[in-house]
């Protein structure tokens, strides 16, 4: 395993990115000496990333403002400029502009690859930079840990990852009208086609989420929330009853449980407000799942916090999806 070799003719890295400023100078660094082809892909910068990028990539590519930005729009035409430069491509590196690379990870992933061609995806541990600058950045520490193995729910499936050409051509790639959760949402007909997506236990990326507001954490949430609910409008009455259970749930304590305590108030004297006691309940719930996960006590109980205040967010994501599915626009949602 240890003895693994990068084959650059075979993989291409495209990277995207949004005002990224400095991160993105880091990210393009961890790659210049790859030897792979590097395609930077931008979407409507205007803190300079263009220029920045060009001396550090073999490619730039910037999305027309026509059409609305997103992540799988970025990504799909980051695929489409590598296969176009080369025809013979095995591997692309999909890479966010706000992650670093660590060293070993792309000669891991291709070995991984090869041991077995029914993989598709290849994924690994993700790091956060700085999670002691907030409470924030340490609930993403937290959100990314999963144990490796072929995944068989996909919601732990980011965007950074290793995927085959030839399968991610003929799924089309990532469906340009998710706006959030196309990482995961690929992941499910990766599995419908009889592929797998794998995450391997080499390290692969460090990500800097630098998150300092509580404002930028809400969006973030109501961000997943509509990711939720346009994964199930997808795929959720599938086989795969993808974001079914995240879509109760977020009904449930982000809208159902609170509408129903105020809708009670006037006849049961505020009594109904008792009911409250079961986000305690809930709480205690994902404490206990969370220390079984090899949590530290005081990372449970903040994880936990944070999943229970979600769930408004989330019914707020949901509300959104829909309103934007019955005006038959997508667009993205900023949280930085």
């Amino acid at each position: 395993m240890s003895n693994a070799r990068l084959s650059p003719s075979r993989v291409a890295i495209v990277t995207i990115g949004r005002n990224e400023g400095p991160r993105l100078k880091a990210c393009l660094e961890s790659v210049i000496d790859s030897g792979c082809r590097v395609i930077y892909v931008d979407s409507g910068s205007s803190d300079g990333s263009i220029d920045l990028a060009a001396p550090l990539v073999d490619q730039v590519l910037q999305l027309d403002a026509a059409q609305p930005f997103s992540a799988a729009r970025a990504r799909n035409e980051g695929f489409a400029a590598a296969v176009a430069a080369a025809p013979h491509l095995e591997f692309v590196q999909f890479l966010d502009g706000d992650c670093t690379l660590i060293a070993g990870w792309m000669a891991r992933a291709q070995q991984a690859m090869d041991e077995d061609p029914a993989r598709a995806i290849v994924t690994g541990p993700l790091q956060e930079r700085h999670p002691e600058a907030s409470v924030y950045n340490r609930m993403c520490a937290l959100e990314w840990k999963s144990p490796p193995g072929d995944l068989v729910n996909f919601g732990s499936l980011g965007g950074i990852m290793l995927v085959r050409a030839e399968v991610f051509a003929k799924l089309r790639g990532f469906d340009e009208q998710v706006i959030a959760g196309e990482d995961s949402e690929l992941g499910v007909r990766v599995a419908a086609a009889g592929f797998k997506v794998t995450k391997i236990a080499q390290p692969m990326a460090v990500h800097d989420a630098d998150i300092r507001r509580f404002g930028q954490w809400w969006k973030r949430a109501v961000r997943a929330g509509h990711a939720i609910g346009q994964r199930f409008s997808l795929h959720g009455r599938s086989a795969a009853r993808d974001c079914a259970r995240e879509r109760r749930s977020a009904l449930l304590w982000g809208a159902g449980l609170p509408a129903t305590i105020l809708l009670l108030a006037p006849v049961s004297h505020g009594l109904s407000f008792l009911l409250a006691g079961g986000y305690l309940v809930l709480g205690q719930r994902i404490v206990r799942y969370r220390l079984g996960e090899g949590d530290e006590p005081r990372d449970a109980r903040l994880y936990a916090r944070f999943v229970v205040i979600a769930k408004f967010a989330e019914a707020l994501g949901l509300l959104r999806f829909h309103l934007n599915h019955m005006a038959g626009k997508f667009r993205i949602i900023e949280y930085k």
